[in-house]
């Protein structure tokens, strides 16, 4: 099975965020890093060979990173299938490029369906603009665009789809709030903000309000994914362990290689990789979005591999426990009704992207 990792490629930011670390105004991340291209490309085959081959670009804001093309390309021709998130304040700067280089999905951060309250809370006057236009652009390319919305006191979850459709995004995935420091070098979390102090009956609400969503907008988030969540927000024992360490991986700007993001110690360098052993004891510590959501997807797949291994060996018994863990149905069941649906949306996407941007070359004239 294909593994992914997420790549911070800078502390820096240049947004404000007022629940978030790496804001330019909180000085929490220390003197300005950025991943070294020349190492990162030294780093890729080892990557590879725990089969990762999706991998997602971040931050800080990753779009400061002088050389990030470069980092999207070297990735791309290692074999990896490339996607970013950023603030969109640099987008329409370097989608061209980006593109050129293979990215192939993009997400970009949303906190409120009110642009107003949004750019506010960015400290980023005009960013409304400058995220419609990259939109515009990436869709051009045949790039899919999702919204990635933070929960917090400023999501209106009745107004967003109107503002999601106007914007031009495709889809929409959101994360949890988290005040607790990570172990990680990771700083996406604020102790003292109060747009994410959130009880769990406020949490459980903004679930919910999620899951109507779904009749309106397409949300990315597996209904299984957010009743994982709500069963950790009410302290209750959660079915599906986290592929953090072994299907999921965190790699920042020092070329360390993190179980996850909340972990509290990294694996090690990341040229150490292939001494590392998977890390598959159960973990259900916390409610981060992609590993959560990931985790849910890739179960079921993984329990039907680790079958299959057993059964190569002649081994019948673990052949039979790997598809009776807790969870496995329930995974398979999110995979074949959510993310293998949602596969076919994006192929269909990125097919009109394609026709639109045919027609467009062909209806040109020869000549100025």
């Amino acid at each position: 099975m294909p593994a992914v990792c997420d790549v911070s490629v800078t502390n820096v930011c240049n947004a404000a965020c007022d629940f978030c670390g790496f804001s330019r105004d909180k000085k929490l991340a220390g003197p300005a890093r950025y991943l070294a291209p020349d190492e990162f490309e030294r780093a890729l085959p080892i990557l590879r060979r725990r089969k990762i081959r999706y991998m997602t670009f971040q931050g800080g804001e990753p779009l400061v990173h002088p050389q990030i093309e470069a980092l999207v390309a070297s990735a791309t021709k290692a074999g990896m299938q490339c996607g970013l998130i950023t603030n969109g304040w640099f987008l329409s700067k370097h989608i061209e490029k980006l593109a050129a280089a293979g990215l192939k999905r993009l997400l970009v951060s949303i906190d409120s369906a009110n642009m107003g309250e949004h750019e506010h809370n960015r400290g980023l006057q005009g960013l409304e603009a400058r995220i419609a236009d990259g939109i515009a652009r990436a869709r051009s390319f045949g790039i899919p665009v999702s919204a990635s919305v933070t929960v917090s006191r400023l999501v209106h979850y009745e107004s967003l789809p109107a503002t999601l459709e106007r914007l031009g995004f495709d889809s929409v995935s959101f994360s949890y709030p988290r005040r607790e420091a990570f172990g990680s070098s990771s700083l996406v979390y604020d102790e003292t903000s109060t747009l994410v102090d959130l009880s769990a009956e406020e949490i459980l609400d903004a679930l919910s309000e999620i899951a109507r969503l779904k009749k309106r907008f397409r949300v990315m988030d597996p209904n299984a994914a957010l009743d994982e969540v709500a069963r950790f927000v009410r302290g209750e024992q959660q079915l599906i362990p986290c592929v953090g360490g072994s299907k999921y991986f965190y790699l920042d700007w020092n070329l360390d290689i993190w179980r996850c993001e909340a972990w509290s110690e990294p694996m090690g360098s990341v040229f150490d990789f292939d001494r590392y052993p998977d890390q598959r004891e159960p973990c259900n510590a916390c409610m981060m979005s992609c590993y959560r959501h990931a985790s849910v997807l890739m179960h079921g797949a993984m329990a039907v591999a680790d079958s299959a291994q057993a059964l190569g060996r002649g081994d019948f018994r673990s052949a039979v426990s790997s598809l009776f863990q807790r969870g496995v149905a329930t995974s398979l069941w999110a995979l074949s009704r959510e993310e293998l649906p949602s596969m076919r949306a994006t192929s269909l996407t990125k097919r009109r992207a394609a026709f639109r941007a045919s027609s467009k070359s062909e209806l040109k004239p020869d000549h100025p």
